[in-house]
């Protein structure tokens, strides 16, 4: 983010752990879902609905909210995919 310009407006430690009801109201609150797991990318318009399958996607496995987690705007994009980055932040 630094590269680019960019500032956190808010920063959770990761000592603070995100459980699947954070999860949830990220996914809720997010017009567009965007899940970077390696060079895999899968992407849902959820629509207000905490659908099971894009919760589960999230969660890392300790159940905990996989890093890093970042709200753009309505987009919420959870892991590291250099070319999403580029994608979404240009």
């Amino acid at each position: 983010m630094d590269a680019r310009g960019l500032e956190a407006k808010e920063q959770v430690s990761a000592s603070r752990k995100l459980s699947r009801g954070d999860a949830k109201e990220l996914v809720k609150a997010a017009s567009l879902v965007v899940v970077a797991k390696g060079k895999k990318v899968t992407r849902w318009k959820p629509g207000g609905k905490a659908l099971a399958e894009v919760v589960d996607a999230l969660l890392g496995p300790t159940g905990n909210l996989r890093a890093p987690t970042i709200v753009a705007g309505k987009t919420l994009l959870v892991g590291f995919n250099e070319e999403v980055f580029k994608e979404t932040f240009g």
